[in-house]
């Protein structure tokens, strides 16, 4: 679950490891964005997204959605779990740091600067010099494939981000979608050997894993859920290569 298609790349990842899972894809775009909502908007937002998709009695629910995660991944596991497992999502900041260096993580406004990713800066930050940069409109730009905002957000990010970073983590999940547009911005003034960590392959893996043996033939087949109703793929998903990994998939 996500807000919006943020969850593409999870799903992707998911759909790459196993041709065969059937994905659930529940969201509830109608109240994009959600960075600037109070932490009880988004818990009541995200629950309603998951209760809708564990009524099809999945065998492992994502939390495809880092503000989601920061403010709601308790709620939703008090409420489902242990007969569903939930796996969070969380910005990749032990990898990014784990060479030291200048590290950014971008992020939407409500999860930069959250107790939560300050918690993890100080766990995992290490000796690396990290820097918070909010996006402000970027998740919202993906999510209706806005190309003019989309532009104008990322340029407004990287100018916000040191010069000579050597690592960028993407806090949030629709940020992996645009990742050629997001190097293609940094890269002047980034390290030669700037690298990037979002968190939709790690999130596949580990959803796999607590998901357990659920091996079986054929394809696997794709269920959209808009606010718990069956919904199509959004238009703006071909815009992505991840949308275009799971347009073959039908529901």
């Amino acid at each position: 679950m996500d807000s919006g298609i943020g969850l593409l790349a999870a799903a992707a990842a998911i759909r790459k490891l196993r041709p065969d899972a059937d994905l659930v894809l529940s969201s509830n775009p109608a109240s994009m964005p959600w960075g600037p909502l109070t932490p009880e908007e988004v818990t009541e937002l995200a629950l309603g997204c998951c209760r809708a998709a564990a009524a099809l009695r999945p065998d492992a629910l994502v939390i495809a959605c880092n503000t989601a995660s920061v403010h709601a991944l308790a709620a939703i596991r008090a409420a489902l779990e242990p007969g569903l497992p939930v796996i969070g999502t969380v910005p990749a900041i032990k990898p990014a740091a784990a060479q030291g260096g200048r590290v950014a993580i971008w992020a939407t406004p409500a999860t930069t600067g959250s107790a939560y990713q300050r918690g993890l800066i100080r766990d995992f930050g290490g000796a690396a010099e990290v820097t918070e940069v909010a996006c402000p409109g970027l998740a919202d730009a993906v999510e209706h494939g806005d190309d003019d905002a989309i532009t104008a957000a990322i340029a407004d990010a990287a100018s916000r981000t040191p010069v000579g970073t050597d690592a960028i983590v993407l806090g949030c999940t629709h940020y992996e979608l645009v990742l050629d547009r997001i190097r293609a911005a940094v890269a002047p003034t980034a390290s030669p050997a700037l690298t990037f960590h979002g968190s939709a392959d790690a999130v596949a893996a580990q959803a796999l894993r607590r998901a357990g043996d659920t091996s079986r033939t054929g394809a696997g087949t794709l269920t959209v859920l808009h606010a718990g109703v069956p919904a199509e793929l959004p238009s703006a998903a071909a815009l992505y290569p991840q949308g275009h990994a799971l347009a073959t998939l039908i529901g």
